[in-house]
């Protein structure tokens, strides 16, 4: 059994988000072809049978139009909504590359600072003090750990289990900072230290203080506050219930909702939740669409600036990658085994596109790479 709910939000995200009618700005997409599109490409990339729930939020013409279909816990016949919570999985690093953009635009830091200069426990003579925050931030620092690849080994560590891998770190020719890029959520935990001590606060405050608040993202959450019993952190119980069932691939139920994962065992090393209606938002300011937040919007664009050409269509920015082709496409893809989740958006159409989903491992970055092509197409 299948749940599709369409909803039309118009100049309402925000106070200073434009007003819009039906079909958008002039040339625009009316809502039913966008409801049209949205729709077939779910049905090409997700199954019918999923026991979970997908939620497309479509920015066009200075609009959003929310498509929700399936079921946030379908034991419970709880259906999708723009404001149910979702596992953002790798999607929040798009959100600490904004904080790291936004300090060096600041003047509090730079991006070409060694991290040894935040992170003072890394010990001379430790190949992590040539590594900087520019490259952890877009995987070119070289230093991957064999928990950021499968198949996943079962060690955990504490924080000072962590300082003392960072010190053993050493480069060679294939791991060299700066030279190649290698995904490393490691390199990420790190970065949050960086800010943390940089800043003096929790990376979570850190991310409510400098986006959640200016931007009203009232349901996006870092976990930085909790017992000892959960040494990630723990979601607010105010948000926790309006958080998905997650599933496996196969459709089993994977963790309670809400619930967080990771090798890193203390706070601020968890995921960051967020709705489809809060992800709008941020995906407005992206796209340069909320002139009330020019510092913001500033330090996106400066986060999905090249840092490494892989090829002669792909490059890497901060956290963001870059393809070119038909339309050039800034994006970022989050995979966990019960969510997965997508950003991505073509500047010079003005357009964007969210796709969360409560189940694991979903193609959503081919999904949405397409919704954004066939969207282009039509306008």
């Amino acid at each position: 059994m299948r749940c599709a709910v369409i909803a039309l939000i118009v100049g309402v995200m925000a106070g200073a988000m434009a007003t819009a009618g039906r079909a958008g700005e002039a040339g625009g997409i009316p809502d039913h072809e966008i409801e049209r599109i949205v729709l077939g490409q779910i049905d090409a990339y997700l199954p019918a049978d999923m026991p979970g729930g997908v939620a497309v939020a479509v920015r066009e013409g200075g609009r959003t139009l929310f498509v929700n279909r399936g079921f946030a816990a379908r034991h419970l016949d709880e259906p999708v909504t723009a404001d149910s919570l979702f596992n953002l999985g790798s999607l929040g690093k798009v959100f600490i590359s904004a904080l790291l953009a936004k300090a060096h635009r600041d003047g509090v830091l730079n991006l070409d600072d060694p991290v040894a200069k935040h992170v003072t426990e890394l010990q001379a003579g430790s190949d992590m003090r040539r590594v900087t925050l520019r490259q952890l931030a877009s995987y070119t620092s070289g230093f991957v750990l064999p928990q950021d690849l499968p198949p996943w080994p079962e060690r955990f560590f504490t924080l000072p289990q962590f300082i003392a891998t960072l010190n053993d770190w050493e480069a060679d020719a294939q791991h060299e900072p700066g030279q190649q890029m290698i995904y490393s959520h490691a390199g990420y935990m790190l970065l949050h230290l960086a800010l943390e001590r940089r800043f003096g606060m929790p990376i979570g405050q850190l991310v409510e203080q400098q986006i959640s608040q200016p931007l009203g993202l009232s349901s996006t959450v870092l976990p930085f506050a909790s017992r000892k019993a959960h040494p990630r952190g723990k979601l607010p119980s105010a948000l926790a219930r309006r958080a998905v069932q997650g599933y496996s691939p196969d459709g089993e139920r994977i963790g309670k909702r809400g619930g967080l994962q990771g090798f890193y065992l203390w706070l601020g090393t968890g995921q960051m939740y967020s709705s489809p209606r809060d992800m709008a938002v941020f995906l407005a300011t992206a796209l340069g669409e909320r002139p009330d937040q020019p510092a913001l919007q500033a330090a996106i664009r400066l986060a999905q600036q090249s840092v490494l050409l892989s090829d002669g269509e792909y490059f890497q920015a901060l956290a963001w990658e870059i393809r070119k082709g038909e339309q050039t496409i800034v994006d970022k893809y989050g995979g966990l085994n019960n969510a997965t989740a997508y950003i991505g958006m073509i500047h010079n159409r003005r357009l964007g596109v969210v796709i969360l989903a409560n189940r694991g491992r979903l193609g959503l970055d081919s999904m949405g790479r397409d919704l954004l092509l066939d969207l282009a197409r039509a306008r």
